[in-house]
């Protein structure tokens, strides 16, 4: 293997989605044995678009169609979407590692991250591999492109990177997840519900990380984080942080209200 930097590209580059998390799989492995060292990329060298094979059809968001709710074809429905969430992070992970090269940062924050882009391809895994016992596959059904372009303009910020990606996009999943498991549960399918409950444990930690190092960063810069927050989600992210918020499983990630409260829109009475 080449270095941790130029690896991580080439996760994001593959097209073939078996091969895309068997790479980031072996490289997980090679860099906790101390294989590869962290290296360096040339930043014209990172893709514009990660690597996907011809189906799922990307199409706006505004164009998909409505899931159906209830029985095999709604659940369906709904594990295609989270296994697209699922891809879109393993790829934002891997391009911000590769973005992290030359920031001069400690060798525990790539532990976390490459931790996190591990994950992140289990996660996919599961999700696909339950879809095929459902009947079904992954590209099966049309899909967006909304967070992996949510998250382009951060490409040359890593603290902007950071705050949209674990601390607006996981932190939403803390929020959304426990009531999708109980419908699932309620439909009759431990089996999906059990895949959502590792990810729900997985998206904690990782919002986790991302509390923590983008409070470092800030520290580093001498910024005061929650108002650099609020500035860098106000310039980067579009839409609004939405209630209601997982306001304890936020906090047990070190995600304070004090962070995304003053983003969300006032409610009237």
């Amino acid at each position: 293997m080449k270095s941790l930097a130029e690896e991580a590209i080439t996760v994001v580059r593959l097209a073939d989605l078996d091969a895309k998390a068997d790479h980031a799989y072996a490289l997980a492995k090679a860099w906790f044995a101390g294989r590869v060292g962290v290296g360096s990329v040339d930043r014209n060298t990172l893709p514009d678009d990660p690597g996907r094979p011809e189906k799922p059809e990307l199409i706006a968001p505004s164009r998909m169609p409505r899931r159906s709710k209830g029985g095999v074809k709604g659940r369906v429905a709904l594990l295609h979407s989270l296994a697209h969430i699922e891809l879109s992070a393993v790829d934002l992970t891997w391009d911000m590692i590769a973005r992290s090269a030359g920031h001069r940062l400690p060798r525990s924050y790539y532990d976390n991250w490459v931790q996190v882009g591990l994950e992140e391809a289990k996660h996919f895994k599961l999700l696909a591999n339950r879809l095929k016992e459902l009947g079904s596959h992954y590209g099966a059904l049309p899909a967006h492109a909304g967070l992996w372009e949510a998250a382009q303009s951060t490409g040359l910020d890593l603290t902007a990177r950071l705050a949209i990606i674990p601390l607006v996009l996981e932190a939403r999943g803390l929020d959304v997840t426990p009531a999708t498991i109980r419908s699932l549960e309620g439909l009759g399918d431990p089996d999906s519900a059990a895949i959502l409950r590792t990810i729900y444990h997985d998206e904690k930690k990782h919002v986790a990380f991302g509390a923590k190092w983008f409070r470092y960063l800030c520290d580093r810069d001498r910024r005061a984080p929650e108002p650099t927050f609020h500035a860098l989600v106000r310039k980067h992210f579009r839409g609004a942080i939405k209630p209601p918020t997982n306001d304890r499983a936020r906090a047990e990630a070190g995600l304070t209200p004090g962070f995304y409260k003053p983003l969300m829109p006032l409610t009237g009475h």
